[in-house]
This record gives C-alpha cells, structure tokens and sequence, in this order.
C-alpha cells in the first residue's frame, strides 16, 4: 500500500468559504489540498446568486420593455430567445469559474484535486478521481464546505415524472408551457416571476397560509399581489398529495385546499421546498463526525465539529444559507487560525434579499418575532408609493416596515420590499451597526432625489 499524502490542512469543497480559506492557508506556508467532485465556485457560482441572478436580470428587462409604454416609449411585440437567455448565463457563470480554477492552480502551496472525498479514518480522506482512481490524505486540520442540494418531498409519483429543481430548471432547452411550482419560499417566488415574465404559465403551491412564511404577512400579502397583477396563480394552504404522467405527457398534481380536491395540469414540474446537506458521500462516521438527524454537520460558534481539528463551513453546517455567512465563516477561521483570533459566530447578523422584483431586503427582527419576545417596540411604516424617487421612476410595489425599540429609540429590524430594496436595508444594517437612532435618520441630510431620501419620511 502507498503511504498517504500528507498536507497541513484538506478543505472538501471549493464553495465561498473554501476557495478564500484555501488561498489564505497556502499563502500562510501551509501546504494544502482542496477537493472538488463537481464544478469550483460551489453553489452561489454554478447553482444559485450567479446563474439566477443572470437570468432575473434577462427577465427584468423583458418586463420592462413590454411597460415601455408606460414611459411614452413605442417598443412593438417583445420576444424573449430563451436559448440566447441560457446561453448568456452559462458564459457568465463559466467565465466566473475559470477565474477560481485559475486562481487556485496559480496558487503556490495549493493543490486542486477533481474527485468525490469520503472519510477513511479520524484526519483521512480518500479521493475518488474523475478517472477512477484513489488517492489517500491525512491532516490536521480538515474542513468540509459541501453545501447543499434540493431536497426531495415524500411525494407519491414523484419518480414517474421528470421533475426538476432550480438546478436542472436553469438549464432548460425549451421555456416551459405552465410550470407547477412546489414551495413558495424565496427559490419558489424568485423563479415564478422569472419565468411569468420569459413567457410561461406559472401556478405556486405553498403548503402553509402566505408565501415567505419567515416574513411578517402584510410583507407577505404585498408581495402576492404584485405576483397574481403579473399572471400567476398563488395557492396557500394547499398541499401535493399525489402526481403522475398523462397520457399527453403532460403534469397532473393532485392537491388538497381549503375548498377541497383540486387537480392541476402543467408542463414542467418545479421541486423548491428547501435543501438538504451533501454529506451521504462523506461517510462521516469513519471519522466520528456527528450529523444531525437531517445530516446536518453541527458545529459550535468557532465552527468546530465534535472532533478536534475538524471544522464544517457554509450551509452544510445547516445554518442561513447564505453566500455572505458562508464568506464570514472563511473570516473567522482565517482569523482564528493565522492571526490567534477570537472570533465567533455569536450574535452576528443574518441580512439578506430575496431578489424578486420588487426585492425583498431583510435584516434584524421582524414586527412578529418582535412581538413574540414581548419587546416595546414601535413600527415606522410607509407604503413606496410614498417615494418620490420611487414615483419617478415607475417602480411603486411594495413597502418598508421597520421596528423600532420604543425605550431606545434604535433600529431593531427591517423589512423593505421595493426598488432597490437589498440596498436601502443595507443603509438600515450600517445604521443598527452605529447605533443610531431614527430621530438622528429622520434629521440627516439625503440626497434628492434619491431612495434614501425616504428614510426621512419613514420615520417622521
């Protein structure tokens, strides 16, 4: 038998904490490997920011041209290339990719090595390349960062028809006829507007009673109309109950409602009620790596598993799945382990933006979880419609809510649905971040015309 390889650190997965982590170690003077069994960049790359985001931006624009008119702009018929659609996201998401395999190849210390990794001992790790062959690692410090996948329901039919998740469904040859989506959380919303505004029928199936059901129900409820003013059907409070091929080939899902027994039929089939981990090839108990039930990899607030010397990062963790605490993870192992940091996960924010449009920014508490803690608090609301940069520019959907602690005057939540609404709760994260207050937002000087601007009237 061949003596296994011997590096200082083995990083499985090249997802937004591994590629940054594997830099900084190598470039420290460790050496070190880092393995992938698919394509570099992990999902924000290949599956999820990039790729949708390319395509809602295709989208957005159809949607646009045909409101031209609402600006005294003539554009005639708008058609949309949906093979032009797909081809102008694969060239963006592969020109990000070949950046990463360049920069990680360019590495000195730096080892990429192409294959599926699996535990074979406490610090070992075989590799099964893409020709077949093994090779075996040991180190003192693993980290794994193999995110996740779709998740499967316990769906009866489920494996007689072609059903497809947000992965497959990017890479379409044709643009479904009515596409059935199962889920209506930030996946199920963002694609039924992507693909309504490329041309297609789009029916949501959301089991609970609003769609986003982490957000606060007026946000909810605003968010549905805009969806059902553009043509697509919204069922809440609707469960799959069984589904099957006709004998067109087509869809039939039978669903349960309030109102009883429903059937729908439809083209394509869309699978979006969450993730699960990839760790199923790990065989994690060769290394004594607890997994929770779901086959989540728990760690404590420094990112260590239950074995020494053995970290998980990124969404397998079973943490927000998100690209930028996936990126904060990498800084605070970066932190701790080359610069004797002391940095933890505790109490960190959790932004994010669900990038329908009109985008939904969210940091901090929402009025319920608010509520539910029994804090004093108050709420500063106000309709885009109220915005002058919003009236301006023809994008009045939705509204901003933010909570507000009554005793201290400071921001402790925010929920902006409108234009730019990722970036106006950015403004409201610096400002929890510096403390300020609402009287202070209230009295600074913005910009006309601009989005910020609306802060002053928001808290007035």
């Amino acid at each position: 038998m061949t003596q296994p390889e011997q590096y200082d650190a083995i990083i499985i997965g090249v997802g937004q904490s591994g590629k940054p982590l594997a830099i900084d170690l190598a470039g420290a003077g460790w050496k070190t490997a880092i393995i992938e069994r698919h394509y570099v960049g992990g999902s924000c790359i290949n599956y999820g920011c990039t790729p949708t985001k390319t395509l809602l931006a295709s989208a957005k624009l159809a949607h646009q041209a045909r409101r031209s008119s609402d600006y005294g702009v003539d554009t005639g018929d708008v058609q949309v290339d949906f093979t032009a659609v797909i081809d102008r996201k694969n060239k963006v998401v592969e020109q990000f990719r070949q950046g990463i395999e360049k920069k990680l190849t360019s590495t000195e210390n730096l080892t990429l090595i192409e294959g599926e990794a699996r535990f074979s001992g406490p610090k070992q790790v075989t590799v099964k390349g893409t020709d077949g062959r093994e090779r075996t690692l040991t180190a003192d410090h693993i980290f794994i960062d193999t995110g996740t996948h779709s998740a499967q329901p316990d769906l009866p039919g489920l494996d007689t028809v072609d059903w497809l998740t947000s992965t497959t469904l990017m890479d379409a040859t044709e643009l479904p006829k009515h596409l059935l989506i199962l889920g209506g959380g930030y996946i199920g919303t963002e694609f039924s507007q992507m693909f309504r505004r490329f041309g297609s029928e789009v029916t949501i199936i959301q089991r609970g009673p609003q769609l986003l059901n982490r957000e606060d129900p007026d946000i909810a409820d605003a968010l549905t109309t805009v969806l059902t003013e553009e043509g697509i059907t919204v069922l809440c409070n609707s469960t799959a109950e069984r589904v099957s091929k006709t004998k067109d080939g087509e869809i039939e899902l039978i669903i349960k409602t309030e109102k009883g027994t429903q059937t729908l039929t439809g083209t394509h089939l869309l699978i979006a009620i969450g993730t699960a981990p990839n760790t199923d090839a790990l065989n994690l108990t060769a290394a004594n790596i607890k997994a929770n039930e779901k086959g989540f990899i728990p760690v404590n607030e420094r990112l260590e598993t239950n074995q020494p010397g053995i970290y998980a990062t990124g969404d397998v963790t079973g943490g927000p799945a998100f690209t930028h605490i996936s990126y904060d993870d990498y800084r605070i192992l970066r932190d701790n382990l080359l610069h004797n940091g002391n940095r933890t996960t505790a109490g960190r924010p959790a932004p994010y933006t669900v990038f329908t449009d009109p985008q939904l920014g969210r940091i901090g508490l929402s009025e319920t979880q608010a509520r539910d803690q029994k804090k004093n608090i108050r709420v500063a609301t106000m309709p885009m419609t109220s915005v002058a940069r919003a009236i301006e520019v023809g994008e009045t959907n939705g509204l901003m809510n933010v909570i507000i602690d009554a005793d201290t005057d400071q921001i402790l939540g925010a929920s902006i649905l409108g234009i730019e609404g990722g970036e106006i709760m950015s403004m409201l994260q610096l400002a929890m971040m510096g403390r300020l207050t609402t009287h202070q937002l209230k009295e600074t000087i913005f910009a006309h015309p601009t989005l910020a601007e609306a802060l002053n009237n928001l808290f007035a």
